[in-house]
């Protein structure tokens, strides 16, 4: 490795036998099982069922699901799964589980009664996972296999397994708190500790526990995960077994740096061009940064770097990965680089376990990661880089071992690793309450207040939160129980921050609802404006024309209105280029037809629905990929203190009291 780098000798560690090993004691009121071929554990072997026949697949899938390592225990899973209300399964990124699993019940009759429920944390994941199941299956997406995100709900009668984000299946449960349509629920990645995930924790425990009490059909939760607080998460769910999945074997070095690292950034760029000089093109380098800025940036400098290499140098595939990027994009990194070429991924947090990436022989690892803070005396939210967990440090480290053994390079030092923190803060401990509470209330829950959560909240976040409902008119205090107001339960029925519901609510009294509508969709879709630094300068110069001194929500909504109507000239068509415009008209039609639902404003409202699609709508929607659902944080700020926001659309940093921001930095 490079000099600047100082990487010293390497540590070998091997998945299942190093830091993911689990030799703990067993939980308390609950017991340890290990899943192995031969039925390891002390318990007697079920005898398995009939196993796929292989007739029903193409033979290089059945070939792949046969290869995992969670193939040779099915039988003494599904017999373990079937005879608990509760388990807790641990099984590393790449055994199998997210995939396999709710087949196995699926095929075992556990999803005759009801729909098997996959959540996850993001909606690339639902998506790509709904997919490689369905092609496992051998239907199509929408059938036997769906899934429903945000803007998309691609189900039917006949779905039997439905893959969905953790924030979708909380707005089913405001609906029906039971979830009756569901036999079984799987919290899969549950160690990302999401606000909505820990939500769904409670939410799931307290139907569980209700349809058992009405004699209903009992619901199955299953908790899912890489690697979490297996203590925890079994004495939150009543003493429940925890079942091990051995993974794959194969062992992984692990660099550190000799010195401390101040500039992460230039040392992950040396580190990946070391990499491609020396390692064969066949192996694929996976970076992890902090956002997008960082990860735009680097794939620009990797791109213009790789034109300029030596003969005999492998050609670089420079692909990118976060949250906000159109998902056509997203999918490119699954897919296989031409010959000659390597991939090299530069992606947040995202690629930690989520997805699985085929091909991965080198990690990167900065060591960083953006991850929210709440400040309830000023009511903000920022997003912060800060060091990484040992967790997550170790989940990076296993994307290189998937396949075959694995290097990883974490650009800090060893002494700055014993340093981290052991786990993750729960997002719940460090996030603005007030739309959790508002679903809680939503759902009818008896006291929001006690509600239990597996981690408690802070007093002071949950206070503020009952601050800026009630600032919003959407609680009511009656016999010292918080209850929500007619208002409120309007503002519920939104998919927004709860300021953003009661700003639209509040639009018809001053005449701009159509206004309203427009930039709250606006700034509840992340990244409107895809902006690629291939043309960023271009889109820039564009952006000028229509800023507004009246703030960024006024030029967003002159930007929107020009591409609305795209005509012949270069400038329209470069805001075409850049608006991520197909997914905009989703979210506005989605909080359009509520607010209708909501008010007397129909008429006029459903006039407006005629107008977004009128025109000619192959203008909207050709060759314009979906992107996905992330809500951008929005804050209350009751105090008068000044803040330094992030940059405007301006490109301008600006200065401004107490107002109404996006994002904080």
């Amino acid at each position: 490795m490079p000099e600047e780098a100082g990487f010293p000798h390497a540590k070998r560690f091997r998945p299942g036998s190093g830091p993911l090993s689990r030799s703990g004691s067993c939980p308390p009121g609950g017991r340890v099982v290990m899943l192995t071929a031969d039925g390891g554990g002390g318990r007697r072997q079920q005898p398995p069922l009939a196993q796929p026949s292989a007739s029903l697949y193409p033979e290089a899938v059945e070939l792949q699901r046969r290869s995992l390592p969670i193939f040779q225990a099915r039988g003494q899973l599904l017999a373990q799964l079937r005879s608990l209300d509760s388990a807790v399964l641990i099984g590393e990124t790449g055994s199998g589980k997210t995939t396999q699993i709710p087949q196995y019940l699926y095929e075992g009759g556990i999803g005759r009664q009801g729909i098997i429920a996959v959540t996850q944390p993001r909606r690339v994941a639902a998506i790509s996972l709904a997919t490689r199941v369905s092609d496992e299956k051998r239907t199509e997406v929408g059938k036997l296999v769906g899934y429903t995100v945000r803007f998309d709900d691609v189900t039917s009668e006949d779905t039997r397994i439905k893959f969905l984000t953790d924030g979708m299946l909380l707005r089913e449960a405001i609906s029906d708190s039971l979830l009756r349509k569901y036999s079984c629920v799987i919290l899969d990645e549950a160690h990302e500790r999401t606000i909505h995930t820990d939500v769904l924790f409670g939410v799931v425990k307290a139907a569980q526990k209700r349809r058992k009490e009405l004699g209903k059909l009992p619901l199955k939760v299953i908790v899912m995960s890489a690697t979490m607080d297996v203590d925890l998460f079994s004495q939150y769910f009543n003493g429940a077994p925890v079942l091990y999945l051995e993974g794959r074997q194969h062992p992984i070095q692990i660099f550190y740096t000799k010195q401390p690292q101040h500039d992460y950034l230039h040392a992950a760029l040396v580190s990946v061009f070391q990499i491609h000089q020396e390692a064969p093109s066949s192996q694929d380098i996976l970076v992890f940064l902090t956002g997008q800025e960082e990860i735009e940036a680097m794939s620009k400098t990797c791109r213009d770097i790789a034109k300029h290499l030596p003969d005999g140098c492998p050609s670089m595939l420079v692909l990118p990965l976060y949250a906000s990027l159109p998902y056509a994009q997203q999918l490119r990194v699954f897919q296989g680089a031409p010959k000659g070429y390597r991939k090299v991924i530069i992606s947040t947090n995202i690629a930690e376990t989520s997805i699985t990436i085929t091909g991965i022989k080198y990690v990167v690892d900065t060591g960083m990661v953006k991850a929210k803070k709440y400040n309830p005396d000023s009511g903000l939210e920022v997003l912060a880089v800060q060091r990484v967990s040992k967790t997550q440090a170790w989940q990076r480290t296993g994307r290189a071992g998937r396949e075959e053994s694995g290097i990883c390079y974490r650009l800090y030092t060893e002494d700055e690793f014993e340093k981290f923190e052991k786990m993750t803060i729960p997002e719940i401990q460090r996030c603005n309450l007030a739309g959790v509470l508002l679903q809680l209330l939503a759902m009818k829950v008896p006291n929001v207040l006690t509600f239990d959560f597996m981690s408690k909240p802070s007093p002071d976040h949950v206070q503020a939160a009952i601050a800026q409902l009630d600032l919003l008119g959407a609680l009511e205090h009656k016999d010292e129980q918080l209850t929500l107001t007619p208002v409120g339960r309007k503002m519920a029925a939104f998919p927004l921050e709860p300021k953003f519901a009661k700003t639209i609510l509040l639009s018809p009294k001053f005449h701009c609802t159509e206004e309203i509508l427009t930039i709250v969709s606006l700034l509840s879709v992340d990244s409107v404006l895809y902006n690629p630094p291939s043309r960023r300068d271009e889109v820039q110069s564009v952006r000028k024309k229509f800023i507004s001194s009246e703030g960024d929500h006024i030029t967003l909504l002159n930007i929107y209105r020009t591409f609305k109507n795209v005509g012949g000239n270069k400038t329209s068509y470069i805001v075409y280029k850049s608006f991520q415009f197909r997914q905009l008209l989703q979210r506005l039609f989605e909080i359009t037809l509520l607010f209708v639902k909501l008010t007397d404003m129909k008429q006029s409202v459903l006039n407006y629905i005629a107008m977004i699609y009128s025109g000619d709508k192959k203008s909207m929607f050709g060759q314009i990929s979906s992107s996905y659902e992330q809500l951008v944080p929005c804050k209350w700020i009751k105090s008068k203190q000044i803040l330094y926001t992030e940059k405007s659309l301006s490109g301008k940093h600006t200065q401004q009291q107490a107002t109404l921001q996006r994002n904080g930095v």
